[in-house]
């Protein structure tokens, strides 16, 4: 999980914690921000912040400056955003495009690809002010996957269709891929979506499922197969990658993108475009105290069933989580970021407004750990330059 809650554009405190937890494989990201309960006191130049996560998973060290490179560019192409006014909505869909288009997530560019040797990609994206969402499952043929959940996203805002019908937020498939065409986004052949590392694990995981085919189909060869299968997936591949952003006005946006599990069943669709599942966001108002921006990735079949993000952002609403901190900062708007996984790693970045550059982490289980049975923590707090009036 990484989440935050207001900051200073610079780092004030690291936490970092490991433990022991029963086997699960979520990875969450996540933001809370303080809103004063006084009217009269408001935020001025609250500035932005951005942090996203390059998917749960394996980061090999042989790529850890790519996989840094590509959340730097992430968080830079969302900071931009909004040092030119945009809200936080756009700038987390810029930042998912940088995500989206480097060889080295599954997402977008280079996904996993399906049982049939194809490309079928999930995405979704919430708006914390407005809190409407967007998002498309199983879609092939199309480059940026985010660009379509936050299409769908902003077509509704516009309210109802002719005759009243009621515009869509979750679409799949080839309705998907036509209704993007459609509001003018470029369709991509699926074959120039897949990449040299995508193309060899297909290959590999198929060469697998054929071996395995031909073993004795036995209860013990069954089940061997089974947990080797696991601990493949579990090491070699990523998964959904994310993110997070506060805008120049407070408000809070999160999204997710993934082009699933390898080998996955044609048709198939993960929390990365479930709604409360893959992301969530929720600008603080009378029913909350805090605003809250989650972004997950992991067993999207485990995930579906706990609708982990919504879970996480409900969470982060405990007074006593924020107690001693709030206490702390006394008045100041303060924000706190975390991020956690249980699987081998975590390829983090993030940045204000107010940085000339993003800083980025590999997070790691601690030696001797075992990834699925343990959990690691870590985040930071820094504090908001922003005048209370």
């Amino acid at each position: 999980m990484i989440g935050l809650t207001n900051y200073a554009g610079v780092m004030e405190s690291l936490m970092n914690s490991a433990e022991e937890k029963q086997p699960s494989s979520p990875l969450t990201n996540s933001w809370a921000k303080k809103q004063e309960s006084s009217k009269s006191q408001k935020p001025n130049g609250v500035g932005g912040f951005v942090l996203v996560h390059a998917g749960a998973g394996y980061h090999s060290e042989s790529k850890a400056k790519e996989y840094k490179h590509v959340c730097k560019r992430a968080c830079q192409r969302a900071v931009d955003q909004l040092k030119a006014g945009a809200l936080a909505v756009e700038a987390v869909a810029a930042a998912l495009v940088e995500l989206e288009d480097s060889p080295f997530t599954n997402a977008g560019m280079g996904s996993n690809l399906n049982l049939s040797g194809e490309i079928e990609c999930d995405a979704s994206i919430m708006d914390g002010k407005s809190l409407h969402f967007g998002a498309v499952g199983a879609l092939s043929g199309i480059r940026n996957p985010v660009m379509v959940a936050n299409r769908l996203l902003s077509e509704a805002q516009k309210g109802k269709l002719s005759a009243g019908r009621i515009p869509p937020c979750f679409l799949v498939g080839r309705g998907a891929h036509d209704w993007a065409v459609s509001h003018g986004i470029p369709p991509c052949p699926s074959d120039k979506m897949a990449t040299k590392f995508s193309l060899s694990a297909y290959k590999r995981n198929k060469r697998k499922m054929e071996l395995a085919e031909k073993m004795d189909t036995g209860h013990n060869q069954t089940k061997k197969r089974r947990q080797s299968s696991e601990n493949g997936n579990g090491s070699g591949c990523l998964d959904t990658v994310g993110a997070v952003v506060v805008d120049l006005e407070g408000n809070v946006a999160a999204a997710v993108s993934s082009g699933g599990l390898a080998m996955k069943h044609p048709g198939r669709v993960g929390q990365a475009a479930h709604y409360g599942c893959g992301c969530w966001a929720e600008n603080a108002c009378h029913m909350n105290s805090y605003s809250t921006a989650v972004s997950t990735s992991g067993c999207g079949e485990h995930l579906i069933r706990t609708m982990l993000a919504r879970e996480c952002s409900a969470a982060m609403q405990s007074e006593d989580a924020h107690q001693a901190l709030l206490e702390a900062m006394q008045n100041k708007f303060i924000m706190e970021f975390l991020w956690s996984h249980t699987t081998e790693s975590m390829c983090v970045g993030y940045m204000s407004a107010q940085d000339s550059k993003a800083k980025t982490h590999i997070s790691r289980l601690p030696p001797g750990t075992v990834p699925g049975q343990s959990l690691a923590i870590e985040g930071g707090v820094c504090r908001l330059t922003g005048v209370v009036e």
